[in-house]
């Protein structure tokens, strides 16, 4: 009863309130002397603009607009009225409004110093950055189509190569970050999405030829807000053992408080094709160059008359094209749809997507579904909760292309003579030439994978004291690999087995677990502090089980327990890796910036006394544009000195256990009775792998942030660097780990942007980037080969992925024959003669863009290039080489060339079979100039504008259309100068039956309800 006498007088005061406030709000009515109602939007896009402030000048009045752009105030005040309209990303805009309703447009910022970037788990003001850091927006780069986001980057950051060496979506590229710095070990960038370190080794272990899946391809581009790449030791010391080889920082979408619900729709289709295909010989072509060939070693020749037991004249063959059996106009589809909007308090976002394409290889593709959930929860004020959530399927069907083993899709249309017909005399589908028959290979094709994938992590954040945060995460990052592959009777591979098949199953597993403890404080108007103190714990597990089975009933049964003979393995692998890390930085006036950062990594893969490695870094920069003696120059916004040196780590891609002795247990067929092995020798002292860098650098904005330009120069140099040593056989070792390998990178990144033009109606903004790396090993004992061949070398005093090969001069006028450099001068062309001329690494490399806009219409091009790399043609070997002897399967057309009298002038031997330097395996006319320009992309797209829309509850659609890969300028013979056959780390440069990047036209909406 005393609580509801309470409620009663309560609720009475309330309502007698309620009524006197709503009496005197009767009574004093506002004076209106005019309303004003407009729309913000976007100059460029004539997108609405939501939460942009419009502020009536000389009162305090302002307000908000809603998700259309738009917004509505009275006022005392009379028309006409003076605004300041701002808005996050947005020049601010000062007008006069004369009439209403009106149209208000922004334009965004060029550059903003005052932007916010994510480095070493903390955020900095890009004007104190000190750093070299390259922040690119995935809105400019997501429609590009391609299996990963890691190639839509190729040639937008300056000192990152990104060689997307096959047309194969979805499978891995090389990615380096001012250069390579290590022979065994990993040279791929650390990959960290919300704070989760991915894991981007591929779990494949189906044979496609050297090439492996990329596991960044399980990322869709779609949720990506913006990457960010770390490159000196100064931004990624605190990620220690990750960080040699740079890092790149991947920020997906999120939604905003206080925001409506949005919809985002986002569709493209479109088709590609191979620019060019390789040139062979016709049927006849072959033919009479296989004639020439047997003449040359006094054989009798093949192609003669039948009755004559000859197999016909070269001109009674028939020309079979298989390369257009083999390739096709590929399909890609894309769809995504994302909701994001927010509450005071909440913030959500929510998208899934489905993207296919096609292989221009027949049959491969790829196919990816995802779905992603991001949510950010105010408890109170202090305390904020929070989860990112990615979940993915990935689906591959396979292809064996490159250097590839039995069932090379390629091997079977490529190294088959042209007049050889795929029918025998009684009509029936063969295999020639010690191949597959490509009509049954395409027909009876069963390679392929899939992925379940998630990428997540929960977070809470607890805001202490104004200037002291605490944060925890716990992260995870869980790959299941499933891969199979079914071989029937009718193919070589599994013909001999009565049937193949195998299958394989992989888990991948790495969590991780960090709190990081965060002050930062302006002490007062000069002297600005902050620190950092942190801790991760990590654990990596790998598991595979693998089965294979032999002789099948029929090929209708393909499960391997209906196999006649079954064979199964299993394997698995952890390491553990524990951290603590801090930070110090003190900014003087943001004039004077000075940061130090520490990280200790400890890592089970080593032994006792070496497992912990440490990694210091320092970085200074000094704004001068913030001296007296600049203050008057006003062109110049802002200018920056700076400097850092700092040490990361590497202990990626040996093996979990490589400082240890392993046995292996093995099973036997003897008796049943299983036994034990030795198989790994201990090496207790191995320890981490350290690169040293130095970087100075100065960045500089003119002319109101119209032009804005970072220049870096750069010195890396690893010690103790990891390396797998052979052993001789008497040991009974085939190799062992050691720190055995010094390596240096040393170069320079230009990066310049540009607003050239910016009209009411035409805006035209450039961005430019060029880069130079020289790598160079400096301590190897012993040489490393590798490649198909060896053809590539790792040798001290060169470069990492030199190419080793014979040095051809000319072809001799009066013989026909070859000649090549007798480097040790003893008369004889041995191995002793070979030597090291180029390297995969280009002079410079980098891209141009430039974005155009009129009125609603947008218009983009982009370019990238490469000037001074070496790329192996091996097609081209296996082309020419041998001359034209019927066991060559394959001849380019580049052999009619060849010499055939005396006098002739030409690179191209003759025909021979006695001389087998003619056609020397490792031969240098098959090093050719990979330098490139490549128009990588060509889009025009229109906005429309609300009035547009009209009655559309849309608040934003464009359509577009754009084009890829159009054209190359190059001197490479091949077909793409980017390709390579090998995905392993240590070979890169080697095209060898690799399908080349599609030329592709697509059709796309973007569209916002």
């Amino acid at each position: 009863m005393k609580y509801c006498r309470v409620f009663r007088y309560s609720l009475s005061i309330f309502l007698i309130w309620a009524a006197v406030i709503t009496a005197w709000a009767q009574e004093t009515k506002p004076i209106i002397n005019a309303s004003l109602v407009g729309t913000v939007i976007d100059a460029t896009t004539k997108d609405p603009i939501e939460g942009a402030t419009v502020q009536l000048e000389a009162v305090t009045h302002s307000v908000k607009t809603d998700r259309s752009g738009k917004f509505s105030f009275v006022t005392g005040q009379k028309l006409p009225f003076k605004l300041t309209v701002t808005s996050v990303g947005y020049a601010t805009q000062n007008l006069v409004i004369e009439n209403s309703p009106a149209v208000i447009e922004l334009n965004r910022s060029t550059e903003d110093l005052d932007e916010v970037v994510v480095v070493g788990y903390t955020t900095i003001a890009k004007k104190n950055l000190i750093g070299a850091v390259d922040r690119v927006s995935q809105q400019a780069v997501k429609d590009i189509p391609t299996g990963s986001f890691d190639a839509q980057l190729q040639g937008k950051v300056a000192g990152m190569q990104v060689a997307a060496s096959t047309g194969i979506p979805g499978e891995a590229l090389h990615v380096r970050l001012r250069g390579a710095t290590s022979i065994n070990a990993d040279n791929n960038p650390l990959y960290v999405i919300d704070g989760v370190f991915l894991n981007s080794e591929s779990l494949q272990t189906i044979n496609t030829g050297g090439k492996a899946t990329s596991p960044i391809a399980d990322l869709s581009p779609s949720d990506i807000e913006y990457v960010e790449v770390l490159k000196d030791a100064e931004a990624t010391a605190l990620y220690g053992s990750r960080g040699a080889n740079g890092v790149i920082l991947i920020t997906t979408k999120r939604g905003r408080n206080s925001q409506s619900a949005k919809i985002d729709v986002n569709l493209y289709t479109g088709r590609g094709k191979a620019a060019k295909l390789w040139e062979l010989t016709t049927g006849p072509e072959h033919a009479e160059l296989v004639n020439e060939y047997f003449r040359n070693i006094g054989q009798t020749e093949p192609f003669r008359p039948v009755a004559d037991g000859g197999r016909g004249l070269p001109s009674e063959q028939q020309t079979y094209d298989r390369l257009s059996e083999a390739f096709r106009t590929a399909g890609v589809h894309n769809a995504d749809l994302s909701v994001y909007g927010g509450s005071e308090n909440t913030a959500y976002y929510l998208s899934a997507g489905y993207n296919k394409q096609e292989s221009i290889l027949k049959p491969i593709s790829f196919d990816r579904a995802n779905f992603r959930f991001n949510l950010d929860q105010k408890i109170n004020n202090n305390l904020k909760i929070g989860s990112s959530n990615g979940i993915s399927r990935t689906g591959r069907n396979q292809g064996r292309a490159g250097d590839g083993p039995q069932g090379g899709i390629l091997q079977a249309a490529l190294h088959t003579p042209t007049y050889l017909s795929p029918y025998n005399e009684e009509g029936v589908l063969v295999g020639r030439a010690g191949f597959d028959n490509l009509t049954l290979l395409l027909d009876n094709y069963d390679v392929g994978s899939t992925s379940l994938r998630y990428i997540g992590n929960v977070y809470g954040e607890y805001q202490i004291t104004p200037a002291l945060k605490f944060r925890s995460t716990f992260s995870v990052d869980y790959n299941n690999y499933n891969e199979h592959e079914y071989w029937n009777k009718l193919l070589i591979a599994g013909s001999g087995a009565n049937g193949l098949a195998t299958s394989a199953i992989s888990h991948s597993t790495t969590w991780i677990n960090e709190q990081t403890l965060t002050y930062r404080k302006r002490l007062d108007a000069r002297h600005t502090i902050g620190a950092l103190l942190g801790n991760t714990l990590q654990g990596s597990y790998f598991s595979l089980t693998s089965a294979e089975g032999r002789g099948f009933a029929t090929d209708d049964f393909t499960l391997i327990n209906t196999a006649a003979t079954t064979t199964s393995n299993q394997d698995w692998d952890q390491y553990k890796l524990a951290s603590f890390f801090g930070r110090v930085d003190y900014a003087f006036d943001d004039k004077y910036l000075l940061d130090f950062s520490l990280r200790a990594d400890g890592s089970s893969k080593f032994n006792k006394g070496y497992q912990w490695g440490y990694f210091p870094a320092v970085g200074v920069a000094w704004r001068l544009s913030k001296e007296s003696f600049l203050q008057d120059v006003t062109f110049l916004d802002d200018l920056k000195l700076k400097t850092s040196y700092g040490l990361t780590g590497n202990q990626n891609g040996i093996n979990s256990f490589a400082s240890r002795q392993l046995w292996s247990g093995v099973g036997s067929s003897y008796r049943g009775v299983a036994g034990i092995f030795p198989e790994q020798l201990a090496n207790q002292e191995l320890s981490w792998e350290t690169t040293s860098q130095f970087n100075i650098g100065l960045d500089a904005a003119l002319l109101s942030n119209r032009l804005t330009t970072s220049l870096n120069y750069y010195y890396k140099y690893t010690k103790d660097g990891l390396l797998t040593e052979v052993l001789p056989g008497t040991t009974g070792f085939s190799s062992f780990t050691n720190n055995a390998v010094e390596i240096s990178n040393k170069g320079f990144e230009l990066s310049i942007s540009s607003l050239n033009i910016n009209s009411d109606v035409f805006s035209w903004n450039t961005s430019f980037n060029i880069a130079r790396n020289i790598n160079n090993i400096e301590q190897l004992e012993t040489p490393q080969n590798y490649g198909s061949r060896n053809l590539i070398q790792f040798k001290e005093g060169h470069p990492m992925y030199s190419f080793w090969v014979y040095n051809q001069l000319y072809v001799d006028p009066q013989t026909g024959d070859a000649v090549y450099e007798d480097v040790n001068g003893d008369g004889r062309i041995t191995t002793d003669d070979r030597q090291i001329l180029g390297s995969i690494w280009p002079d410079y490399f980098g891209g141009l863009s430039n974005d155009f806009s009129y009125k609603n219409f947008d218009l983009s091009t982009f370019f990238t290039f490469s000037v001074g790399n070496k790329i192996y043609n091996h097609n081209r070997f296996f082309g020419e080489a041998g001359g034209a002897r019927d066991a060559a399967r394959i001849i380019f057309k580049s052999n009619l060339d060849r010499w055939q009298q005396s006098g002739d002038i030409t690179d191209v031997p003759r025909s021979d079979g006695v001389n087998n330097n003619n056609y020397k395996d490792g031969g240098g006319r098959w090093l050719e100039d990979g330098s490139y320009l490549r128009f990588r992309t060509l889009s025009l797209g229109y906005n429309f504008t609300t009035k547009n829309l009209g009655k559309l509850p849309l608040s934003k659609l464009r359509i577009y259309a754009q084009a890829t890969n159009l054209f190359t300028i190059t001197k490479y013979t091949g077909l793409d100068p980017e390709s390579a056959a090998n995905s392993a780390a240590n070979q890169q440069g080697i095209d060898l039956g690799t399908p080349p990047q599609p030329r592709s036209f697509q059709l796309g909406v973007n569209l916002t309800l």
